[in-house]
């Protein structure tokens, strides 16, 4: 048997849609009479409390509604000036350092709070504002504390443990010997007072302490952290260091015992660099500073045109011996200074224009590695012949290098000898502290190829002073 639903009467049915029709606007118009008493109660509620702190906001559960963003400002700073009385020592082993909260002006942030608080429930979002105020009202806001100190402050405080720990990290130096890369100096790691955890401790101590409303003392241990250098010993065979690429030598015959001491000290402080793919080399940076404090001794040095004592005479020899080996291995040289004039130490072996001059900051000598492997920098000075070597190792890229003769063109004969009387100098001494040398402008080429293609083709020119002879003459009785 089948059975068929009922239909309702149509009369009935329309009964039933009049009837949720009513209910619907009815209730439509319940909400829209509800929102519009809401906001204007808000909107009384807001003109209210114009310019002060909504009631029932408080930060870090103190009251702080019904006060203006300037009250709230000096509410904090008061509490700040009880806080500045805790003691806080910073500890490394045996070592402290004890300040107070004020000192580093540690406490509330007062600014940030007093204009979190003045605009909670007064942002952009109508609807969010209203929930917030009734939030605030009937149940209560709390803002979480935020605190500050004083970086500077903090940074003069732990200053000494710094000068005392802090240590960069030293890159492992290698020799070349018997076709591999031995270690000349094994690498160091770093060492650095971990200043962020100090500041991260320090906020969170506070943080516990004014949270429990206690202002007992604050230690905070101070943390080391290592610093790894960039080249460790066991990356020795990562280097692509394989070969010689390129040699320099130079002689230095006659030469004072102090000037052979400084250039065998300055090729020392060289040796076992290694420059890495695609950096620029300053011989400067990298040979530090050249004077009495980091050993070295007085002898005849170029200054402002004239040939005196100074400390690190020498060194030039190096620099120059070292530019002699960058020729050798083409690679590009992207400064290069010619000295004032011409120098008998640097012609021992060889024609004028093939020395480099440094004077640190202004003068340097800086060459580019575009090898794409390290280059490793090994010095030798062999005291029986009197010479000093430069060599370069790393990996060949099959380039081959041509070096023209030097032309010599613009010959100045040197002034006459200058004699000059020394009342330090014994009557009948004579000292010569000058040596002539002929002017002369100086030219050669380097043609640099590879494959078969000509890399670069370039000129180096050096313009020498004609050079006088100077004698002292001792007048002493």
């Amino acid at each position: 048997m089948i059975k068929t639903k009922k239909k309702l009467p149509k009369k009935k049915k329309n009964s039933l849609k009049q009837v949720a029709r009513s209910f619907f606007w009815f209730s439509t118009g319940a909400i829209i009479t509800a929102f519009l008493l809401a906001s204007f109660a808000f909107f009384i509620f807001e003109y209210i409390n114009h310019n002060v702190v909504f009631p029932g906001i408080t930060i870090d559960n103190v009251k702080v509604e019904k006060q203006t963003e300037n009250q709230v400002k000096e509410l904090l700073a008061k509490k700040n000036e009880s806080i500045g009385n805790i003691k806080i020592t910073f500890s490394l082993d045996s070592v402290t350092a004890t300040v107070s909260a004020k000192d580093i002006e540690a406490g509330y942030d007062q600014d940030l709070l007093a204009k979190q608080a003045i605009v909670m429930g007064r942002s952009e979002s109508f609807l969010s504002n209203i929930n917030i105020v009734f939030q605030a009202y009937f149940n209560g806001l709390n803002l979480p504390p935020a605190y500050h100190y004083s970086e500077d402050k903090l940074n003069e405080i732990l200053a000494p443990f710094i000068a005392s720990v802090n240590k960069d990290p030293v890159d492992a130096l290698f020799n070349f010997e018997n076709g591999k890369v031995v270690t000349f100096k094994a690498s160091e790691d770093g060492k650095a007072i971990d200043i962020n955890k100090a500041k991260d401790d320090l906020l969170v101590q506070l943080r516990k302490l004014l949270r429990k409303q206690q202002l007992k003392p604050i230690v905070i241990p101070l943390a080391v952290q290592n610093i790894p250098p960039k080249i460790t010993t066991d990356k020795v065979n990562n280097l692509g260091i394989k070969e010689l690429i390129g040699k320099g030598a130079s002689l230095f015959h006659h030469s004072i015992q102090n000037r052979i001491f400084n250039l065998t000290l300055a090729a020392l402080r060289i040796n076992g660099i290694l420059i890495a793919p695609d950096e620029e080399f300053s011989f400067n940076k990298a040979l530090g500073d050249v004077s009495f404090f980091t050993g070295y001794q007085q002898a005849y040095v170029i200054k402002n045109g004239k040939t005196v004592l100074g400390d690190g005479g020498g060194v030039c020899q190096v620099s120059t011996t070292f530019f002699r080996a960058l020729l050798n291995a083409g690679l590009p040289i992207t400064e290069r200074h010619a000295h004032a004039y011409r120098v008998g130490y640097y012609e021992q072996d060889g024609l004028p224009g093939l020395d480099a001059t440094i004077y640190a900051p202004t003068t340097d000598l800086k060459f580019k590695n575009d090898t794409g492997h390290y280059i490793l920098v090994q010095t030798k000075v062999n005291q029986d012949l009197q010479q000093l070597s430069v060599f370069l190792y790393g990996t060949s890229d099959g380039r081959t290098i041509t070096l023209s003769q030097p032309i010599i063109t613009n010959r100045i004969p040197p002034p006459p000898d200058l004699y000059q009387d020394d009342p330090t100098l014994a009557k009948g001494i004579i000292k010569q502290i000058d040596f002539a040398a002929e002017g002369a402008r100086v030219s050669f080429t380097r043609t640099v190829m590879k494959n078969g293609k000509k890399i670069t083709s370039e000129s180096y020119a050096s313009n020498y002073a004609p050079w006088q002879s100077v004698f002292l003459r001792g007048t002493k009785e």
